[in-house]
């Protein structure tokens, strides 16, 4: 009998877990800011001639949704530039163990960027990576300005030591 009460209690207690184990776990409220890029937007800019090219013209056209969980927003993009066509992939986040917004980033050049940003007031988001070009290691830094709900411009900027920045690119969106 006492072996039978004890093994009960086991199972209660597993039950009980089990139970707490079952509730979804529930997305920082952090990422209710990444609802303004949630949508279909048109982006347009200007490379500058220098590491990253010829220089020129840029379009790309990205269509950015919630994943199931409301975790992160995927983006789906195809782009037309002086360096080519392709298409792209990225997943913004939030990471609570960092403090800091993720984003990651795959295209058809076999390119992969991983960036962490911030964001600065409501309005002025920072995007900070490190680019490997060769056999130097460069800083990136993507900032993004929204003036609406519907509208902002950007900036690319790298940099060898984080104090000397060169913008490489900048540009608008627009939220179709």
């Amino acid at each position: 009998m006492k072996k039978t009460g004890m093994m009960l209690a086991i199972l209660v207690m597993c039950a009980t877990g089990a139970l707490a184990q079952n509730e979804p776990p529930k997305p920082a409220p952090e990422l209710k800011k990444l609802d303004v890029f949630a949508g279909s937007w048109t982006l347009e800019g200007s490379m500058k001639p220098g590491m990253m090219g010829p220089g020129g013209s840029m379009t790309e056209n990205e269509k950015c949704e919630w994943m199931e969980g409301n975790f992160y927003l995927v983006c789906n993009s195809s782009f037309k530039s002086s360096m080519g066509n392709g298409v792209g992939l990225s997943v913004m986040g939030y990471s609570t163990d960092d403090k800091a917004y993720t984003y990651r980033e795959f295209n058809s050049f076999g390119e992969f960027d991983d960036s962490r940003g911030s964001l600065d007031g409501d309005n002025k988001w920072t995007w900070t990576s490190e680019e490997k070009m060769g056999d130097k290691t460069m800083k990136g830094r993507f900032i993004m300005k929204m003036t609406s709900a519907t509208f902002y411009t950007f900036t690319f900027d790298m940099s060898p030591d984080g104090t000397t920045w060169n913008t490489v690119m900048e540009g608008k969106a627009t939220r179709k």
